[in-house]
């Protein structure tokens, strides 16, 4: 599992993506072991950054279960893993890491 959150984590930052953000969520009550958070530079970066991760984990024998996108925010679902690539707005907007963080404690 620590392999493939390295080569997610590794190719959001090699393509300049911004923050990047993992949750371990495996003894939480929550549906995806993981979850990665990453800012874009925009709409493009977004998009660049889901193709990016397509090439570089589809030959590691990653899956993609689903993609949800839109201009200001790109979830991917590899079903125990769920990444966000979110633009600065939309990442100050939603404030995923807060929720993520409170659930943490209200299971601890």
């Amino acid at each position: 599992m620590q392999e493939r959150i390295d080569a997610i984590v590794k190719i959001l930052d090699e393509k300049k993506a911004e923050s990047i953000e993992v949750f371990d969520m495996r003894e939480r009550d929550y549906f995806v072991k993981y979850v990665v958070i990453a800012t874009t530079m925009g709409e493009r970066h977004a998009y660049a950054l889901t193709d990016d991760l397509k090439t570089g984990l589809k030959p590691l024998g990653e899956e993609f279960l689903g993609i949800e996108s839109s201009p200001e925010w790109v979830v991917i679902d590899l079903g125990d893993i769920l990444i966000h690539l979110l633009s600065p707005e939309h990442r100050a907007k939603y404030n995923i890491e807060e929720f993520l963080a409170k659930l943490k404690e209200q299971r601890e």
